[in-house]
């Protein structure tokens, strides 16, 4: 499958405004989770940690699945692939660590957290609020330096198709030369038919 110019350029757009989307919802959960931490009034406590639920449920996992679902069609839509290069490889598995890690990590200290909070209780764990943003938002940032900076080359699967490839090539090249002197010889013996011909009148 290999997307066109438009259609590559526009799942593009969606791959990077999706990512770049969820970056921006973790650098809030994180600064909700500290502002849980670190406030002392109990209302604001609740209100960080509500805050924080309301992302997690209806946004962060909407905009994680846009990221990934879009960075699939790139890599098999384009020259790229999938598991032909390594930043791409690497990036597709810290995507799919990073979205397990939300659904049975992140979600569920935030829902415990505000359970305990609406109770009355105080915070049950800075954990709970923090680390989940934490380890997303150091995936986040080194998935995007790698997607800039595209490091590591060719994987074995790419070096071995860029192999076949050359092969392919080289040869298409040969037969592409033997058709080219078949043709040149038929015309020369098409040009001697004439020539061999006036001699054989002249003899006669």
């Amino acid at each position: 499958m290999k997307l066109s110019r438009p259609a590559r350029r526009a799942t593009l757009v969606v791959h990077v405004a999706a990512s770049a989307g969820w970056l921006g919802l973790t650098l809030g959960l994180l600064a909700l989770g500290i502002t849980a931490t670190t406030t002392g009034a109990a209302v604001t406590v609740e209100a960080s940690v509500r805050a924080m639920k309301l992302f997690a449920d209806w946004l962060l996992l909407p905009v994680a699945f846009l990221t990934l679902v879009s960075g699939l069609v790139l890599s098999l839509g384009t020259p790229w692939g999938l598991a032909r290069h390594r930043w791409v490889y690497i990036k597709f598995w810290l995507t799919l660590a990073t979205i397990t890690a939300t659904v049975f990590a992140l979600r569920p200290g935030v829902g415990s957290a505000v359970t305990a909070v609406s109770a009355g209780g105080p915070l049950p764990d800075a954990g709970d609020v923090l680390f989940g943003p934490i380890v997303s938002l150091s995936a986040y940032l080194f998935m995007t330096v790698i997607s800039v900076l595209k490091p590591w080359g060719l994987t074995r699967r790419g070096r071995r198709l860029r192999e076949q490839k050359s092969a392919g090539q080289k040869s298409a090249g040969q037969k592409s030369s033997v058709r080219q002197k078949s043709r040149g010889q038929k015309i020369s013996a098409a040009d001697r038919k004439p020539v061999d011909a006036e001699r054989a009148s002249q003899t006669a």
